[in-house]
């Protein structure tokens, strides 16, 4: 059964749920924006009793293609700490952005410091590589790119996170693209179903909702029932519910 749900707004995971009739949620397990590790939270047997579908994601700083040891090994162990607490959740997956090299620097060291990320350690929930709206020195932004990726880490245990929005910066072609990522990774994970503010091919990741976007919302309902995966809306909190809604019936029709 293909879960439709949306990234948390607030603190409780369950009443969210009810209130935009999310099958699954999204959410973070510390502060997006820090390197602190996440505490177990009070409120992990009632989310898990839920029986909702939870996936978390780690936080944007997170970036194990660094070249720079500082952001790469903390990077790594951060990780592995939020696999640990996703998993205490029931969690269905972890998503962590495909990051990227510094100026200069060569993309292949990037993708060979994913492929040790992978070869050092497993992890209790899947690692799900979400590609990037932007940036020359991307690992997950194009095709290409994607592919010298999925080269070096497809042997493992890795999924892959589809986001609609960042595709559409990147200039992706959304009615090819669930075929295109497939043909190269073999499988798509959760697709994150969101329009943007932007024109295509903008390199901007900048989410909206369905009924504001620049996306038609029928190629985002497509490539949700393409993929056949669960899916999470990033849009803004006034329309989450109604684009959940959306994607139910298209879905159903």
């Amino acid at each position: 059964m293909v879960l439709i749900g949306a990234h948390l707004r607030g603190d409780d995971p369950v009443a969210f749920a009810a209130e935009v009739d999310a099958q699954c949620v999204q959410l973070f397990l510390a502060d997006p924006q820090g390197w602190k590790k996440p505490v177990p939270r009070a409120d992990s047997d009632a989310i898990v009793a839920s029986g909702l579908g939870v996936y978390a994601h780690a936080p944007y700083l997170v970036n194990v293609a660094s070249t720079n040891n500082r952001i790469r090994i903390p990077s790594r162990n951060m990780i592995t700490q939020h696999a640990a607490a996703a998993a205490a959740l029931g969690g269905r997956g972890l998503i962590v952005h495909g990051g990227h090299v510094g100026d200069g620097d060569d993309i292949a060291v990037g993708v060979d410091n994913w492929r040790k990320t992978f070869e050092r350690a497993t992890f209790p929930v899947p690692v799900l590589v979400e590609n990037t709206a932007g940036g020359e020195n991307a690992c997950a932004r194009s095709l290409d790119r994607i592919a010298q990726l999925w080269e070096a880490i497809g042997s493992y245990d890795v999924g892959f996170c589809l986001d609609t929005c960042h595709a559409w910066a990147a200039g992706l072609d959304l009615e090819t693209v669930v075929d295109d990522v497939r043909a190269i990774t073999g499988r798509i994970d959760l697709v994150h179903a969101n329009s943007s503010r932007d024109e295509a091919g903008s390199s901007r990741d900048r989410h909206a909702g369905f009924a504001r976007g620049t996306i038609p919302p029928e190629l985002i309902a497509h490539v949700v029932r393409e993929a056949g995966c669960d899916a999470v809306v990033e849009t803004p909190a006034e329309g989450q519910a109604e684009d959940i809604a959306f994607l139910r019936a298209a879905l159903a029709g």
